[in-house]
């Protein structure tokens, strides 16, 4: 009798092991749906890149996608929780806006990876992260996972701004966002559009009063006149203008460009040959590497990434990487 209850026992776990390899097997199948939200700035890009047409795309690549404008109020507030990741469809701008957003409830949420398209003029996020090509062949890439961590800047003891993802700075670009600002008549074409400001970035170089600066990089003083002075986390700042080639947005360290007034020639001169050949050249000047930084500099005006911030007295400013706070999908 007992080989009966101990063969009857086993015949039963045999066949409850059975199903039970049958069911974790089988439990993925069909595979899950991964659900994307899409942000979109309507404004960015052409009219192949409208609504309809993104969101098309990204259901042919079997997602599942829910979507929202970031011109409507209170867009930050459409991301549900069981989202996989957010696709965000725009320039520069719209990305720092996620961003922003994503960091100030980071703490008390999950973490979101990114799907950039970008469709903005410059476009220097998704350059330094190696992102380009048509939406579908962006969007195909996701089914990859590839995550890249990325890191920002700490901003202390300046009210205005907390953080920055591509850059912040003195000098002439700042000068030259606000001349850029000033300007009623915009173009259509990006390529017009970065050509004008490259032409009126090198009428400021000629022109600009070097300003006085202190700055600390990771503890060791420099000081002088300087045209600029950029703290760099991507390669490229204002209009595709590479000063930072070996930057490192997820490496925990940041780039300090300093162009002093006797390099004035020969920053007029590299903003030339770039008008003159249309394409990159390797930036003159070498920047120093670094995680923290302290800067004072004698003038009225900065820039955190594109944003413009008036400075009505000298004050110190201090930066600090802060390693891999944002996930994107390269």
């Amino acid at each position: 009798m007992e080989k009966i209850n101990s063969w009857i026992k086993n015949k039963i776990s045999f066949h409850l092991l059975g199903w039970y390899i049958i069911l974790r097997c089988t439990a993925d199948y069909p595979p899950k749906m991964k659900t994307v939200k899409l942000l979109h700035n309507p404004g960015a890009g052409e009219a192949e890149h409208s609504k309809k047409n993104l969101v098309a795309h990204i259901r042919t690549a079997a997602f599942d996608c829910s979507y929202s404008s970031t011109k409507e109020d209170e867009w930050e507030e459409s991301i549900p929780y069981k989202t996989d990741f957010i696709a965000i469809a725009g320039g520069d701008g719209t990305v720092r806006k996620l961003a922003r957003h994503l960091l100030n409830r980071r703490l008390m949420d999950k973490r979101f990876p990114i799907g950039l398209i970008p469709l903005g003029t410059a476009n220097n996020i998704a350059r330094t992260l190696g992102i380009s090509g048509t939406p579908q062949e962006i969007i195909a890439n996701w089914k990859n996972k590839n995550i890249r961590k990325i890191d920002i800047g700490r901003i202390y003891n300046l009210r205005q701004s907390k953080f920055f993802m591509e850059g912040l700075g003195y000098g002439v670009f700042p000068r030259l966002m606000r001349k850029m600002k000033d300007r009623q008549n915009q173009s259509d074409d990006p390529e017009a559009e970065l050509r004008s400001a490259l032409r009126l970035l090198h009428e400021i170089i000629l022109t600009y009063r070097a300003k006085p600066c202190h700055i600390k990089v990771d503890g060791k003083a420099y000081y002088g006149k300087y045209l600029m002075a950029e703290v760099m986390n991507v390669h490229s700042i204002g209009p595709n203008l590479n000063i930072a080639p070996h930057a490192d947005p997820g490496d925990g360290r940041l780039e300090v460009i300093l162009v002093t007034e006797e390099q004035r020639e020969q920053l007029a001169n590299y903003i030339l040959h770039r008008l003159e050949n249309g394409k990159e050249e390797p930036f003159f000047h070498e920047a120093l590497s670094a995680k923290k930084i302290e800067i004072v500099w004698e003038g009225g005006q900065l820039h955190t990434d594109d944003q413009l911030i008036p400075i009505k007295k000298s004050k110190k400013i201090k930066i600090e990487v802060e390693k891999g706070l944002l996930d994107f999908l390269v």
